[in-house]
């Protein structure tokens, strides 16, 4: 699967058009992680985010520790390093490779220049992040 193709099928990406995408597309690079290989760790500042293209990861609240626990599962489109990205704060959770997993990756300065530059991009990722936050508050609230 090509780069514009892998970030078409991103529901953070889906709804840009094709300049855009092509944008994206020109940032991105390709990383292929083996099963277990860890692609983000836990607390470490954010220097870039991820589509997966292909495979599965897993994100993981204290990873390697005891009691560590898988808190979702990442397939096929879905992204994720967003949030430190924009924020400034460490990674929230670490990310391994579920098996054999192929990203998309845009470092965080490609990132934030697609961003700042195309208005289009930056109001795709308004509503996704939303949504991820109504999704907490709906786990944590009653």
């Amino acid at each position: 699967m090509d780069a514009k193709e892998a970030l078409a099928k991103s529901s953070i990406f889906s709804a840009l058009e094709r300049d855009s995408l092509d944008a994206l597309a020109r940032a991105a690079t390709v990383r292929r992680f083996a099963p277990g290989e860890l692609l983000v760790k836990e607390g470490d500042e954010a220097v870039a985010f991820f589509v997966v293209c292909d495979g599965q990861a897993e994100a993981v609240k204290g990873l390697g520790q005891e009691g560590e626990r898988v808190v979702g599962t990442l397939n096929q489109g879905d992204f994720f390093g967003e949030m430190a990205l924009l924020d400034g704060f460490p990674r929230a959770t670490g990310v391994r490779a579920a098996g054999d997993c192929e990203c998309l990756v845009l470092t965080r300065w490609d990132f934030l220049g697609v961003v700042r530059s195309n208005i289009e991009v930056a109001l795709a990722i308004l509503p996704v992040l939303s949504r991820r936050l109504r999704n907490c508050e709906d786990q944590l609230l009653p």
